[in-house]
């Protein structure tokens, strides 16, 4: 049996195929990390006043979540402040983090965060950086202080820092997830106060007359 050959136009179209399963799919465009020039020489937003107990500022660590609704892409992002970090069309600025103390109830953590995104006003015009958000982000109340944007969305995590008494480890704890050791009590402090060292001492015993 011979087989006809294929029409012109339908060999083409095969030959096509073949050599794009060949080369397989294209490979994603990597996503810009470099702060544009226009807001690598501005300095984030100054937050108010935030607590000198802990660790200094310029030490702590925030963990920020960026979410991109477009394709449910999340992200973590770790900065200091003074620090802006840039993924795709956003840019992150950090002024400060907080957290309460491991003594104050009930335990909260903040962080003063921008949010800077690169949009176009109408189809076909330049993109342009406009801040979306400047202010304060609560995880355990994130109602007070939302990002309002149609394609990003962005929460705090935590601030990484520690007060007097922990060893780097969560709210009340240490880093082996124990609670804080405190010193032992000395023995003197566990005497009663009008007792003298005498009473405390046991009596020699009387020599014997044998």
């Amino acid at each position: 049996m011979r087989i006809a050959p294929l029409p012109g136009a339908a060999a083409l179209l095969l030959g096509a195929l073949a050599s794009g399963c060949s080369r397989g799919a294209p490979a994603p465009e990597a996503e810009n990390t470099e702060v544009p020039r226009e807001l690598a020489g501005q300095a984030p937003a100054a937050a108010p006043a935030a607590g000198t107990i802990g660790t200094p500022m310029a030490q702590r660590v925030a963990v920020i979540g960026l979410l991109n609704k477009r394709n449910n892409i999340s992200q973590t992002v770790e900065m200091k402040p003074g620090e802006s970090r840039r993924v795709g069309d956003v840019v992150l600025r950090l002024s400060a983090c907080e957290r309460t103390p491991p003594w104050e109830s009930p335990p909260e953590t903040g962080a003063f965060v921008q949010v800077v995104v690169q949009e176009r006003a109408r189809a076909g015009a330049t993109p342009e950086w406009k801040t979306a958000f400047s202010g304060w982000l609560f995880k355990n109340s994130p109602s007070l202080n939302v990002v309002e944007h149609p394609v990003y969305d962005v929460w705090v995590k935590d601030c990484k820092m520690s007060f007097p008494g922990e060893e780097r480890g969560p709210i009340g704890e240490g880093a082996d997830g124990a609670a804080p050791r405190r010193p032992a009590a000395s023995p003197s402090a566990t005497a009663s106060p009008d007792a003298s060292p005498s009473a405390s001492t046991p009596a020699a015993a009387p020599a014997s007359d044998t």
